[in-house]
């Protein structure tokens, strides 16, 4: 019997490329992955697993030749800077980050780790990529169109929710590029549809979120959505329960809210998104350069209504809207 012993080197070549070009395959090289995101462990569970089961079925393999650093900033985006140089510390491979600011952290710590986004707002609006077509350096990935969808679900609401005139919309306090560009946005969308945009800043913590609620009742809206970011897909659990303690119709930007007892989502399938992510992370250990691979929009969008959820706060959803979802629970 003859023994064939094929011995396969890889060679990475991080430079002014901004890649990691894989020559060849070392037998025995665990690739380190950084995971950089702005929220929680706990919530961030479902999706990471997501993308470790995508990676998995690509022959990535946790502790036989992958290897992960997670990092997360527990809702103090401050942190990110200081979390994503520590990763560069490291010397990682590659960075994989969940959004905009977290995205920003990382390119701000490096130039040569290649960066995967799986869900950016706005990745030129937010000065991540120079187009999507060619991002040009070291930051790839998908973006969730964040800025756009938000429109839709000011029209969703609209549409499900009779006379609606009044629209809280809870935002985060401090300045973030993609939420700025997001309410820039909505400020425009609103009167076109005969709405009034209460917007009310809210840390993303339970005192903040009972108080947001509180001020929402008081303001008289109708209805409530958030802008989209991580903090609050982090407390989507806390939301969905304040939204219906206070009895508010609410849009939320993704299916997991509903998941979690909440009236409607409309959004980019993320599931796919980060499955997506990590077929990137798998072309770029293999030898693509992020330069060269195009940020990727979402394919897959989910309009999800809870009929339990519009029951238990007295609202009868038109049949016309009813019509429209991907999936309704009854």
């Amino acid at each position: 019997m003859k023994h064939i012993i094929v011995r396969l080197l890889v060679v990475f070549v991080i430079g002014a490329t901004c890649g990691v070009r894989a020559e060849a395959q070392q037998t025995g090289k665990v690739f380190r992955i950084g995971f950089l995101d702005s929220s929680t462990a706990s919530g961030m569970a479902g999706l990471l697993e997501a993308f470790r089961q995508e990676l998995s079925k690509l022959g990535w393999i946790e502790g036989k030749n992958i290897a992960f650093e997670y990092r997360f900033a527990e809702q103090k985006p401050e942190r990110l800077p200081e979390l994503a140089a520590d990763l560069v510390r490291l010397k990682v491979d590659l960075i994989v980050v969940t959004a905009g600011p977290p995205a920003l952290a990382a390119k701000g710590a490096t130039t040569t780790i290649p960066i995967v986004m799986a869900n950016a707002a706005d990745p030129v609006g937010e000065g991540l990529v120079t187009n999507l077509a060619r991002p040009g350096g070291n930051v790839t990935g998908l973006s969730g169109l964040a800025v756009e969808l938000n429109t839709k679900r000011l029209e969703i609401l609209k549409d499900a929710v009779p006379k609606l005139a009044r629209v809280g919309l809870l935002r985060l306090p401090e300045a973030r590029i993609s939420q700025e560009l997001q309410l820039k946005e909505l400020r425009a969308a609103a009167p076109a549809l005969k709405l009034k945009l209460e917007e009310i800043e809210t840390q993303p913590d339970p005192k903040g979120l009972e108080s947001a609620f509180q001020t929402a009742k008081q303001k008289q809206v109708g209805a409530v959505m958030t802008t989209t970011t991580r903090p609050f897909f982090a407390e989507r659990k806390r939301i969905v329960e304040l939204a219906g303690k206070h009895r508010l119709p609410a849009i939320y930007f993704q299916k997991e809210f509903v998941d979690e007892g909440g009236l409607m989502s409309y959004g980019a399938d993320n599931v796919d998104q980060y499955r997506r992510a990590a077929v990137y992370v798998d072309k770029i250990l293999k030898g693509s350069k992020p330069a060269d691979l195009p940020v990727q929009q979402p394919t897959k969008f989910e309009f999800v209504i809870n009929l339990k959820a519009a029951k238990q706060i007295g609202l009868t959803i038109p049949v016309r809207v009813l019509e429209r979802a991907n999936q309704v629970i009854k």
